[in-house]
């Protein structure tokens, strides 16, 4: 292979992921495809499935951009938590994440039923539906500078969705136990997800008011730009110390931000000029995380998997924005822009394997096969349903 004949240093490694993402990103954008698109099959040309470049060895190591860049992201979405939107809509983008994460989950455990899987499998592998991977859909309404409602719901829905997927996981995971002769403890079914998101949004928040603390005393962007990483980066720590969702604790730290601070317009541009390398980075090395080899072993159960989450996900949504007497737009265009899934599913895969470990490696194999599949045409349906729904100019 070239990675025999080429041997890189991290440094070099990652100048060259930066130099090949902003090619490729300039490229698919000539054909109208999102920047994000290019950095992704960027990572896909340097890393194992194709020319080698990047090892696993070296991804496994760079962990801490892909974490950062998540972080940043976050807070970043909770900007868009502001009081003042949610007494203008109301409950709509929580009934709605409700409703998609549930029904991406019924319908995935449904149909692998109907398809002659165990229920318990069928539980295990349904289980993980729910989960949406946030970063492609935020890189497209950032690139092309989004606005209008599905933009906002969006927005909201994907925030929202990383509580409501560890909610039908955890449900489902302690039925599962239930089936196969485990006990479906009240801690596993309660309390271990109440934990889990109570706890990320407690300490976020209780991060949010800190941060505000310094943000008084430091005037100069250098100094603010500095608390803001700093801030973010001690909300990852206190994420991984803790087993918190390090996208929901970052997510109450921007929302906190967002409502008391009279400067988060200033912190919000600030936080935007140090992001870009980073969330180029992120993807490409996201895409040379994604296996190629992994798609002649899906089968019938990841086809189940792959196009029956993005029907349950779509049928959700829709139902959602019509119950909560949402515009024509969202009940529309909103399911499909939810097609991403990615690190968060792939975690879980990992952990639900242990329900059932005689399936371990068939559900890993699904997971990863999805995640290529969706992380590759996600940034492109979510482009494509916002401009239909006239919420973003061709740049």
């Amino acid at each position: 292979m070239l990675s025999n004949i080429i041997t890189l240093n991290t440094f070099t490694d990652l100048g060259l992921m930066i130099f090949v993402g902003m090619a490729l990103g300039r490229l698919v954008k000539k054909i109208k495809l999102p920047n994000v698109t290019g950095y992704l099959l960027a990572g896909l040309l340097l890393g194992p499935s194709i020319l080698g470049l990047l090892s696993e060895e070296f991804l496994s190591g760079i962990t801490v951009i892909s974490d950062a860049a998540l972080g940043f992201i976050a807070f970043s979405i909770g900007n868009e938590f502001k009081i003042s939107y949610f007494k203008r809509v109301g409950a709509t983008p929580i009934i709605i994440a409700c409703l998609e994460s549930f029904f991406a989950v019924a319908f995935v455990t449904v149909a692998l039923m109907l398809a002659g899987c165990s229920t318990t499998f069928s539980l295990v592998l349904g289980s993980i539906a729910a989960a949406t991977a946030p970063a492609a859909t935020i890189m497209v309404i950032k690139q092309y500078k989004a606005k209008g409602p599905v933009t906002e719901t969006l927005l909201s829905v994907v925030a929202i969705d990383d509580a409501t997927a560890l909610i039908m996981y955890s449900i489902s995971i302690a039925a599962a136990t239930a089936l196969s002769g485990g006990n479906a403890t009240v801690k596993e079914l309660v309390l271990k997800p109440v934990i889990e998101i109570g706890g990320a949004l407690v300490v976020g928040a209780i991060l949010g008011f800190l941060f505000l603390l310094p943000m008084k005393a430091f005037k100069k962007d250098g100094n603010r730009l500095s608390l803001i990483i700093a801030f973010i980066f001690v909300g990852l720590g206190l994420s991984q110390l803790c087993g918190f969702s390090s996208l929901l604790l970052c997510m109450a730290m921007g929302a906190v931000v967002a409502n008391f601070s009279p400067d988060v317009n200033q912190i919000m541009k600030l936080s935007d000029r140090i992001t870009p390398p980073i969330f180029m980075l992120f993807f490409v090395a996201s895409g040379a995380d994604l296996k190629l080899s992994v798609l002649p072993a899906v089968g019938l159960v990841g086809v189940i998997y792959i196009v029956v989450r993005v029907v349950g996900k779509m049928f959700g949504a829709s139902l959602g924005a019509i119950v909560c007497k949402a515009g024509k737009n969202i009940r529309k265009y909103l399911g499909p822009a939810l097609v991403p899934q990615a690190g968060v599913a792939i975690g879980l895969s990992l952990a639900a394997s242990s329900v059932v470990p005689e399936h371990a490696s068939e559900i890993r194999t699904v997971i990863l096969c999805g995640t290529l599949i969706y992380e590759l045409v996600g940034p492109v349906i979510a482009k494509t349903c916002l401009k239909k729904a006239g919420e973003i100019t061709e740049a």
